[in-house]
């Protein structure tokens, strides 16, 4: 029944999970259909293979915000040790 609605209206994605800030995995509603942004920015069905990918690309884009953030805050307290 589910399969149907998407069939006649189309489906209805959400994102499940954001990736970077530009690939993000999305979820049909109804029937359960699961997509990816591929590296040209379009859809595709999520393979395993791209499961594989996305969570790499997770991995090293949480690791370069965290140094990103750290070296920020280092930065800020240098600022604040040093007088004016």
């Amino acid at each position: 029944m589910k399969q149907i609605q998407c069939k006649m209206f189309g489906h209805d994605f959400h994102v499940t999970r954001d990736v970077t800030f530009h690939v993000k995995e999305y979820t049909c509603v109804n029937c359960h259909k699961q997509l990816t942004t591929n590296s040209n920015g379009s859809l595709i069905e999520l393979t395993p293979k791209f499961k594989e990918i996305n969570d790499i690309l997770e991995r090293i884009h949480h690791k370069r915000m965290m140094k990103k953030i750290n070296n920020k805050k280092a930065t800020n307290k240098k600022e604040v040790l040093i007088p004016a």
